[in-house]
């Protein structure tokens, strides 16, 4: 049996937060050597709780802060080839515990306000107790989140909609294009054409014939909780919006890139 049919199981038993879980005590014992020599050597660095690292990313101190730090920059190599970034106005929708947006103040010009925000609202407390020079919000799983109309020059969300259903794709999407100021960009990456080897034989059909695969039966949001977009299904998406750039990255090993799409508000 492989994965997809053991984790199709698992869901059809209820038993995907469990197992997930159960992996993330796996992972916190795997990495507890190099996690112990990470904070040895960087006792500066203030970390979350450790589910709270591996639900965002990984169980690896190392990842969590470092691979971050340069995820950051290169999400900033993409803002700045659309948009300037003096005197912006940035969201991270989605944060998780500031994994990529605690970075930002010391790489983006001081001109620019930066904010996050989130569901999990253990995650943004624990944010607004550690992370200064960004401010913080709590959202709900549903729109709308407490920011005015056409406030933001830039929202970015790395892997968010990865892990909702068709109807709240569509839900936050209004809701980010309207904070989204007029020709301001929103950044979001999605699971594409590259994660099809990880689907199951009807989940492909489905994905080929340019529908949004969701994997439900857990949670809406969690890690566990996972969506796959086709190109045609975005594109329908961003229907109303400028489409300005979809990048997609060959993968590396084990390692399969999302899909990244920069869309501007017209």
């Amino acid at each position: 049996m492989n994965k997809s049919n053991i984790t199709t199981l698992l869901r059809k038993m209820g038993l995907m937060h469990l197992a997930d879980r159960l992996n993330f005590h796996y992972q916190k014992f795997r990495n507890r050597t190099s996690n112990k020599a990470f904070k040895e050597h960087n006792p500066d660095v203030i970390l979350p709780p450790d589910y709270m690292i591996y639900e965002s990313f990984q169980m690896n101190y190392d990842n969590y802060y470092n691979d971050s730090l340069d995820t950051a920059k290169w999400l900033i190599s993409y803002f700045e080839k659309h948009i300037g970034l003096k005197n912006a106005r940035i969201l991270e929708w989605g944060c998780g515990p500031a994994r990529i947006i605690r970075h930002l103040p010391k790489l983006l010009d001081s001109s620019c306000e930066i904010f996050g925000s989130d569901y999990n609202h253990q995650t943004i407390e624990w944010c607004q107790k550690n992370i200064p020079q960004v401010h913080f919000s709590k959202n709900n799983l549903q729109p709308p989140l407490e920011y005015q109309s056409n406030f933001f020059d830039t929202i970015y969300a790395t892997s968010v909609f990865t892990h909702l259903s068709e109807e709240m794709h569509y839900a936050w999407f209004v809701e980010l294009k309207r904070l989204c100021k007029p020709n301001g960009i929103i950044f979001l990456t999605t699971h594409g054409n590259n994660c099809k080897p990880k689907l199951n034989a009807d989940e492909l059909k489905l994905f080929e014939a340019g529908k949004l695969v969701v994997r439900g039966n857990v949670k809406e949001g969690h890690r566990t909780f996972a969506a796959y977009q086709p190109p045609e299904f975005m594109r329908k998406l961003f229907s109303e919006v400028e489409i300005l750039e979809h990048a997609t990255r060959e993968p590396e090993g084990s390692y399969i890139p999302q899909d990244v799409w920069i869309v501007r508000k017209k």
